[in-house]
Order: structure tokens, then C-alpha cells, then sequence
């Protein structure tokens, strides 16, 4: 019987994936379903809690960020049931409910729960709230939503000015403001407009481009009063807002799915449908990314399911060509920005990706991060001040290298590891489990020696 493709192993509570690349190669075959989209089920476990009556969630994604959400929520009053992919209930408490929490809240790694919590924390009057996450978040700026908040009249306090967590919050009446970001963040977005729920008057967020539309897409839902203007690239709510509780479905993460549309598009022989995607125009940069390089992705079943586009990804391996990457596109492709660079190691002459400075300060410095692994397995990419500057076609080479604790980089490294000779081995493999918590057995599905 021959050595299996993909292995995992423990060992001191950390995971070690090991990618073996058969003497005769490897190909990908299958359907693959993936995990709920992080950003919505954050939203959804959010805006059910802040609702009046019950919001039912389907799909939502199982990982430790959402996870982390609901743990927050139900600290501060809110009903949700147990966590899973079937059904959860939220049993909401109203706008202005929200219970002082009798300890500290938790976010543990991710930056979604945190920054948009702040600004509902923040406009909830008489209540006091303490706020924190993991090493990692802890060292992730905050100051870009604290700002602003503060802006409206927010009471907030950390280290370093508030800049990072710990930190401390006395809410208050807000007032309205229209602010003017100086980057493209649904993050940033989405904490003034939750901010402004609770707030008397228009509440006004102008953005340099358009970030994901997430939550005014579900703040519609939910009954929020909002308007879009596109041609300012502004975004308008009107409060104090009443939210009732609505049904969710989830589609699957285009996050999740960016991985396996490069793995099927640089592995030769391969052939993946990936099912049930969440194609949000404010998404799917990486889609369009992956088209200016060549790859051979269509989308079948097109459909809208509870107000969000759907549909499935048919990928097979093609012929990678460098491009350049830059400009308006980043913010709907910032996340995938990982697994891009491991397609253009793989694509023919040398593709720019620049206006990315943001990626310093996400789990990782995933700029510098990517560059060293990359490198450390034989390809030529060099580290750029916003990005990253990759020559393709070096031959990767089996090594071991390290997530840094960072979901998207241990599932980066694994896919270039699927077109590396001889025997990769990525420390630290357990960040998948942040977004993706079956990645590795969904890998080892679709893995065929040839």
C-alpha cells in the first residue's frame, strides 16, 4: 500500500501536516463543499443577538472566530443555541439591551468579532465593557476603529492610546458623523454603521473604494433603514433602528474556496467543483485575479439564496500567466492575497502585487511571511513595502516551514506544497482550523496519486 499523500500528526498541542509528493505525481478529483463564509456567520450570530424575536442561522461556519462571537454575546444576554452547520437559534434581546458582562470578553484571534463589537459596545449607554483576544490580536491595531468611534463621542481606552486591546469601554449616546476612511475596510465600515444603529440621526461611512457589502446587505434584512451611494462610495444608516430576527442561510466561504481553485488550476490533471460558493461582487476579486492569469474557472448553478449570490466553481488545471495586481481590486481580494502568491510562484513570467500594505497587520505580516516560506521552498519572490513581486516557474522544493499561527498561511503552504518535489512538513498547521477546521481531511479526499 503506498504512503498516504497527506498526513497529520500532534505533538504539545500543535499540528504538523506533512505533504508527500508521490514519485509519480498527484492529481485532484472531486466535489468539494465548504465551510460557511466567515463574514456572514459573524453578522449573522451579531444582528440576531442586537434583533427582537428569534434569527435562525443555516451554514453557519463552525471555526474558532465565530465561535469566539457567540461566546461574546451570550456573555452579554443573548440565547444561542449550540453551534452547527444545521440550525442555530439566536434569541435576541433588542437594540440597547445588551447586559453588562460579568467578566471580560473574549475574541480570541479574530478581528471581526472585536472591531465590529466596539461599535455596538460603544453606543450602548450606562454599560461598562472590558475587551480582549489572543497574543495575536492583541498585537493588531485598533486604533482604526477607536478613532472614529471616539469621534462620535465614544469612551474607549487600551494600550497605547487605545490602539491596542486590551481594552476598555464606557458606553455612551453617541452623536452622528459622516467619516471619511482612508481605507477600504468592511471592518471599519461595519463598526460605524453599528454604531450609528443606536445613534439619533444619519450615520455616514465614505470609503476610497468599495469594501465587501456584508453587513448592509444583512442590516436590510434585519430592517436597518440604509442607503448606498456608489458614485461616492458612501454608505448611510439611520438610527436609533429596531432589528427583528430573521432566517440566514450561510453560502460557502469564498475564502475557503480560493484554495482549491489554484490547487485545481496549478496541479496537473486536476479537476475540482466547488460547491455552494458565496460570489458577492465585493468578493470575488480573486475570481478576476485568477482570470487575468488564465485559470480555467466557470460558474455553474448560478442562483441567489437569502439575498446573496451563489454559485458552483468548476476549475481544471491550466497554464498560469504572471499579471499585476493592484488598485481598487485589493479590497475584494485582500484575504486570498496567500494563496495568490502561490499561484503566480506557479505562473509563467513575474506578477506585481501592490496597495496591499494592509496584509502587515492581519494575523501575520502576511508580506513578509509568504515571501520567507515561499522562498524557503525554492521560489523567487521578493518582499515589496505593499506586496510582493513573484517570478515564476522556479522549481519548489519539500521543506519544513511555518504557519506563524496564521490560518491562511498554513493553507497557502499546503497547496504549493501539492506542486513541490519530496516531503513538505508545515508547523503549526492547527490556524487552519480559525476558518477552515476540515481543511485537511477535505485535502486528503481529493488528493489521487497518479
Amino acid at each position: 500500500m503506498p504512503a498516504p499523500i497527506v498526513t497529520l500528526t500532534t505533538a504539545e498541542n500543535q499540528h504538523q501536516l506533512t505533504i508527500a509528493q508521490p514519485s509519480a505525481g498527484l492529481a485532484l478529483q472531486g466535489r468539494v463543499q465548504i465551510p460557511g463564509d466567515k463574514s456572514i456567520s459573524h453578522r449573522a450570530l451579531m444582528l440576531g443577538a442586537l434583533a427582537e424575536g428569534e434569527t435562525q442561522i443555516q451554514g453557519l461556519l463552525l471555526g474558532e472566530d465565530p465561535c469566539s462571537t457567540a461566546n461574546c454575546f451570550q456573555a452579554m444576554g443573548a440565547e444561542i443555541s449550540e453551534l452547527n452547520t444545521e440550525l442555530v437559534r439566536v434569541r435576541g434581546i433588542g437594540l440597547g439591551n445588551l447586559r453588562e458582562p460579568m467578566d471580560v470578553l473574549n475574541a480570541g484571534n479574530s478581528g471581526t468579532t472585536l472591531r465590529l463589537m466596539l461599535g455596538i459596545l460603544a453606543s450602548h449607554p450606562d454599560r461598562f465593557f472590558t475587551v480582549t483576544g489572543d497574543s495575536s490580536l492583541r498585537s493588531r491595531p485598533m486604533s482604526r476603529v477607536v478613532k472614529p468611534l471616539q469621534q462620535m463621542g465614544a469612551q474607549i481606552w487600551g494600550r497605547q492610546g487605545g490602539a491596542l486591546a486590551p481594552l476598555a469601554v464606557q458606553g455612551q449616546a453617541l452623536k452622528p458623523t459622516h467619516y471619511h476612511s482612508p481605507i477600504a475596510s468592511a471592518q471599519v465600515k461595519s463598526c460605524i454603521l453599528l454604531a450609528g444603529l443606536m445613534t439619533e440621526g444619519q450615520t455616514t461611512v465614505t470609503e476610497p473604494a468599495l469594501s465587501r457589502d456584508h453587513s448592509e446587505r444583512m442590516l436590510r434584512a434585519f430592517g436597518a433603514e440604509l442607503t448606498v451611494d456608489p458614485e461616492t462610495k458612501s454608505v448611510t444608516v439611520t438610527g436609533p433602528a429596531r432589528l427583528q430576527g430573521q432566517t440566514v442561510i450561510v453560502p460557502g466561504d469564498i475564502s475557503s474556496a480560493a484554495f482549491w481553485l489554484v490547487a485545481g488550476a496549478i496541479v496537473s490533471g486536476s479537476e475540482l467543483w466547488v460547491e455552494n460558493v458565496g460570489v458577492n461582487p465585493t468578493r470575488t476579486g480573486v475570481l478576476d485575479a485568477l482570470e487575468m492569469m488564465g485559470a480555467d474557472i466557470t460558474l455553474e448553478n448560478q442562483r441567489i439564496v437569502a439575498g446573496e449570490p451563489v454559485a458552483d466553481l468548476h476549475v481544471r488545471h491550466s497554464s498560469l500567466k504572471a499579471c499585476e495586481i493592484k488598485g481598487d481590486i485589493i479590497p475584494r481580494l485582500i484575504d486570498e492575497i496567500p494563496i495568490l502568491a502561490v499561484a503566480a510562484a506557479f505562473a509563467q513570467g513575474t506578477t506585481v502585487i501592490r496597495d496591499a500594505e494592509e496584509l502587515r497587520v492581519k494575523e501575520s505580516d502576511r508580506i513578509a511571511v509568504m515571501a520567507a516560506q515561499l522562498n524557503h521552498m525554492g521560489a523567487q519572490v521578493t518582499e515589496l513595502p505593499d506586496g510582493l513581486e513573484i517570478t515564476g516557474g522556479a522549481a519548489l522544493q519539500g521543506a519544513e516551514v511555518d504557519s506563524h499561527t496564521d490560518h491562511r498561511i498554513a493553507m497557502s503552504l499546503a497547496i504549493a506544497a501539492l506542486n513541490a518535489t519530496g516531503i513538505t512538513t508545515i508547523h503549526r498547521a492547527e490556524a487552519a482550523a480559525i476558518s477552515y477546521p476540515n481543511f485537511t481531511s477535505t485535502l486528503q479526499q481529493i488528493c489521487h496519486p497518479l
